[in-house]
């Protein structure tokens, strides 16, 4: 059990802040991390069409993006046979998560590592934690 103390919070990012929201967390690298984003969602879901996004910003220093009036999303990913429903939300970790790594191995800036780690601990909290970390293993 967690306790309070190192409790990781989200909170979704207001329409005002989100210009800059990207490339605060990705510097010169966020237009790449935003199409990676997108195109990893693309990948792990037939179902993904498109749509608006909403941003979160992690007390822990973390963020990440999920779909936004979304509702459960199957979620398939066959380099590891992970096939199941899950909720926007984790399929939004679960896609930043997937975007986040890509783009380190791509970049090799360790500024995009610590931001994974940042959200790998935050999904370890999350009511979807067992979806979440079965999609990404």
């Amino acid at each position: 059990m967690i306790d309070n103390e190192t409790r990781i919070s989200s909170a979704v990012v207001v329409d005002e802040l989100r210009l800059n929201f990207l490339p605060h967390y990705l510097g010169a690298q966020y237009l790449q991390g935003e199409a990676l984003v997108y195109d990893w969602a693309a990948r792990l879901s037939s179902a993904y069409k498109g749509g608006s996004w909403d941003f979160f910003q992690l007390s822990n220093g973390g963020f990440y993006l999920a779909p936004a009036n979304c509702a459960r999303v199957h979620v398939r990913w066959h380099m590891n046979g992970y096939s199941d429903m899950m909720g926007a939300d984790a399929f939004g970790i679960v896609v930043t998560l997937f975007a986040l790594c890509h783009l380190a191995e791509k970049c090799g800036d360790d500024r995009i590592i610590d931001h994974y780690h940042a959200l790998r601990a935050y999904s370890t909290q999350h009511v979807e934690a067992a979806n979440i970390l079965r999609a990404i293993d």
